[in-house]
């Protein structure tokens, strides 16, 4: 007794008469089958060294990505999935890729220092050796006067957020206290809160302020820029310097730095110490085919009258240039691979269709999964129902890095929570346990919730995503546990297969209004 009333805290369950009206068929014999597999014979870790090590960084667009959409097609097909294909879900824009990067002090004295483009910014005019200038503006007053200093010159900006000392380790775990919050939250509200006005103006204005910088910095002829705005012990973030666009206004060579490098280059400058840089950077943009791609694949359903409707399990495959985005999200596509295989493997006949789906340009906006949901389900912005989508019967999602699977989040839809909550039982020795009707942001089952579709994203440890790895250099298969990787896949399967064997598709929310895009 004791175990079960621990069961059902820890899993979020709610009331009696609600869990006896949603009981599920459970059919142990598969689970301990996807276990098994799952567990003694995974090929996730080979198949994360594939998407990270092999294919290597996989940009929007880059060369990188298309060898991850090639080698993942080909591996989804030698497992047994039918209809794999490289879909083009519309237009992105430009691709872009590194050819060579290399930056280092020449004066006081030399040292190499630690950096990589901006994505989307061009190359340098070959090897530049050029003095230092620090520029420092609060305000668009403040940027003149630099008028007539930045010629010819690197330019180092200020550091948004200066390294501190660590005293808290960079990877945890969720704990129960945790845990048992998120399972006794309550949903968000159906319209949520309107955003903080004066947040939003701060970043509108800091953006303006980016923006007359940028221009400040060409119009007055400078070579180069060498920023950094955040990490620590050599780690830095990444993001694009320039628009993917077609028709991008020009910018200069840009380099995202560690913190501690670019400080010592201002500390000197700042001392009247004359600093010497020499760098060269060589990209290539790609402009011959401008759309984004999806890869998708299925194990067909086995039903008569369900295998029209879907079961979709994603990731997005896509990732920033500076590491070989291993947790963002190799480990997300790699654990959805291993549950597909898992799954042919044990050889599971699901009543319905399931379909895996590797997203594109996730990293620019959700492109992939928002257009792929537009194209076959609705459009958010006019709420036009397509056929397809009535045929969906769930989604879930994996994008918070590279920690086990310690529940899921409802997403607001409170009538699955006692269903989840009895497919995790299963799961509960294996660290899975809770069940969330709390939302969360920021991943490719929104592109699905968003036209009323059941999109759903597992909550994950932790670990050091926040800390060290997401949109990191540092973001490498290192970062990648195998444990947790496996225990990902066996509660993914066991979910997939689940939704797919179920005599109804999961329940819904009811549908949105239409959002037109300038809203959304």
């Amino acid at each position: 007794m004791q175990k079960l009333l621990y069961l059902a805290l820890a899993c979020g369950l709610t009331t009696a008469p609600v869990l006896a009206q949603t009981t599920e068929k459970l059919d142990q014999a598969m689970l301990a089958k996807i276990k098994d597999e799952g567990l003694n014979r995974s090929k996730v870790m080979e198949t994360a060294f594939y998407l990270t090590d092999v294919c290597g960084p996989r940009l929007a667009g880059s060369d990188g990505l298309a060898r991850a959409n090639e080698w993942t097609k080909k591996q989804l097909t030698g497992w047994g999935l039918v209809n794999a294909a490289i879909e083009p879900w519309g237009t992105f824009g430009r691709g872009w890729d590194i050819e060579k990067s290399y930056v280092a002090m020449t004066a006081p004295y030399y040292h190499t220092l630690i950096g990589a483009p901006k994505a989307w910014t061009p190359s340098t005019n070959g090897t530049l050796k050029k003095q230092v200038v620090v520029v420092r503006a609060a305000t668009e007053a403040d940027l003149e006067k630099y008028k007539g200093k930045l010629r010819d010159k690197i330019v180092l900006t200020d550091v948004a957020s200066p390294p501190k000392p660590g005293f808290e380790p960079d990877a945890r775990r969720y704990t129960d206290e945790e845990l048992q919050k998120l399972a006794a939250a309550p949903a968000a509200p159906a319209t949520p809160a309107a955003p903080d006005a004066e947040r939003v103006a701060a970043r509108r204005a800091q953006i303006a302020l980016r923006t007359k910088m940028a221009e400040l910095y060409m119009s007055e002829g400078a070579a180069a820029v060498l920023s950094a705005r955040a990490g620590s012990n050599g780690t830095f973030f990444t993001s694009n310097g320039a628009s993917y666009a077609a028709d991008a206004k020009p910018v200069l060579p840009e380099l995202e730095m560690a913190s501690e490098d670019q400080l010592r280059l201002i500390r000197l400058a700042d001392a009247g110490i004359p600093v010497e840089i020499e760098l060269e950077t060589r990209t290539r943009f790609q402009d011959k085919d401008l759309k984004g791609y999806n890869v998708v694949a299925e194990i067909p359903g086995t039903d008569r009258k369900l295998k029209s409707e879907v079961v979709m399990l994603g990731a997005h495959l896509d990732s920033w240039h500076a590491a070989t985005g291993a947790t963002d999200n190799a480990a997300g596509c790699a654990v959805m691979m291993e549950a597909v295989r898992i799954l042919k493997a044990t050889g599971a006949k699901p009543r319905r269709t399931i379909r895996i789906a590797l997203w594109g340009e996730e990293e620019q906006g959700l492109h992939g999964s928002r257009n792929y949901v537009k194209n076959h389900f609705a459009d958010p912005a006019t709420m036009k129902l397509l056929p397809e989508h009535e045929k969906l019967a769930a989604y879930f999602n994996l994008d918070n890095g590279a920690g086990k699977i310690r529940g899921i989040y409802a997403q607001g839809n409170e009538a699955v929570v006692p269903v989840f909550s009895q497919w995790l039982q299963p799961f509960a020795d294996m660290g899975a346990t809770t069940v969330t009707p709390r939302n969360t942001g920021g991943t490719d089952h929104l592109a699905f919730d968003a036209v009323g579709l059941p999109g759903f994203q597992f909550i994950q440890d932790p670990l050091d995503y926040n800390t060290r790895t997401h949109h990191t250099n540092m973001d490498t298969y290192e970062r990648l546990p195998a444990d947790d990787l496996k225990q990902a896949s066996v509660v993914v399967a066991s979910f997939v297969y689940q939704a797919a064997m179920r005599d109804q598709k999961l329940p819904r929310k009811a549908l949105p209004v239409a959002k037109p895009a300038e809203v959304r």
